[in-house]
């Protein structure tokens, strides 16, 4: 037990002032990955050199020390990808929250923050109350 909190003790220290994992890296790490994978498949030499290429730029901004650029570089993937992102976020909302639950329900946006609510359905006229804003609203839950 003493040995392993050694060991993490030396990584955190090893790790301090560097910049660490974000979005941008997992994704050049995960892309990695699959494209091993699918060359496993496909027997094409340049996707191992395109592998090799995408871990070690993943792991340099890992460790990289300019915080500030490396912020500045997943900010710029996270806007680029926003579309792509939101839609594969509401497909899992939708796994989550939606048709295959028991109750059936609505979803509905607050007037006033934006915050989704869920509206059983079958209710009648409702009085509806934001979790989130505390706004209340009334609503019709067929």
């Amino acid at each position: 037990m003493n040995q392993g909190s050694g060991f993490r003790q030396k990584v955190m220290q090893f790790m301090q002032g560097r910049y660490g994992v974000d979005q941008l890296s997992n994704f050049l790490i995960s892309a990695a990955v699959i494209l091993a994978l699918f060359g496993m498949f496909v027997r094409v030499p340049a996707l191992n050199i395109i592998c090799w290429i995408l871990i070690i730029i993943g792991y340099v901004r890992i460790f990289s020390k300019n915080i500030n650029k490396r912020y500045a570089e997943n900010q710029k993937f996270l806007d680029k990808t926003f579309g792509i992102r939101n839609v594969f976020a509401k497909a899992k909302y939708r796994m989550k929250y939606g048709k295959q639950s028991s109750e059936p329900y609505y979803i509905y946006k607050c007037k006033k923050c934006g915050q989704r609510i869920r509206i059983p359905k079958g209710k009648g006229k409702i009085m509806v109350t934001c979790p989130k804003c505390k706004y209340q609203f009334k609503k019709y839950s067929r």
